[in-house]
């Protein structure tokens, strides 16, 4: 019974050590995932901030603040968008620029959640809120169709501004753009 037991154990022994060799030295090989829009944007390599000498920012988040703040100009001198901006087009033009630096700073934050990124918070309020006189007093009137439509080509011509067109990059634009779409049926209230 003794020499059984011991045969038993070494093999037992034999057949896990067998399968731990074989285990370990396989390879997984597990395909790349896709790229989020984040990532296709500049995604976490870190590169010099201009907007802060000496200072480390993510390239996808750069991308994404330059096209914003290239959006907010663009919406600014728009007439039949400017007119959802007055507190801080006010404010602005008084020299304050602390709502320009908030909205920059949310709208940031919120693209770069939602195209992907694991390293920012959105903090903002959600886009049915923001969007609504009553719950934002910043924003003093509902948004139709063509607000929103009209919205959307600012931030082409932010992307445009910045480098992203459908010449040099068509799915791109268009992913940003469907991206957008998505919150339409909360930011549209009229």
């Amino acid at each position: 019974m003794r020499k059984f037991s011991h045969t038993f154990n070494s093999f037992v022994f034999s057949v896990l050590l067998s399968l731990c060799i074989f285990s370990c030295s396989e390879k997984t090989v597990t395909p790349d995932p896709t790229p989020t829009l984040y990532d296709r944007v500049g995604g976490t390599t870190k590169v010099n901030d201009p907007a802060a000498p000496g200072t480390q920012i993510e390239k996808g988040r750069l991308t994404l603040r330059n096209v914003v703040d290239s959006s907010i100009f663009v919406i600014a001198a728009n007439p039949k968008l400017n007119v959802f901006f007055p507190q801080l087009l006010a404010e602005v033009g008084s020299g304050n620029l602390t709502g320009f630096a908030r909205l920059s700073k949310n709208f940031t934050d919120f693209l770069c959640v939602a195209t992907g990124s694991k390293n920012y918070t959105y903090t903002g309020l959600n886009m049915k809120d923001a969007h609504n006189p009553t719950k934002n007093p910043r924003n003093p009137m509902l948004i139709a169709n063509a607000d929103f439509d009209e919205f959307v080509a600012a931030i082409g011509i932010g992307l445009a501004q910045n480098g992203v067109t459908s010449t040099n990059n068509a799915q791109l634009v268009i992913d940003l753009v469907a991206l957008l779409n998505t919150t339409r049926a909360d930011v549209v209230q009229k």
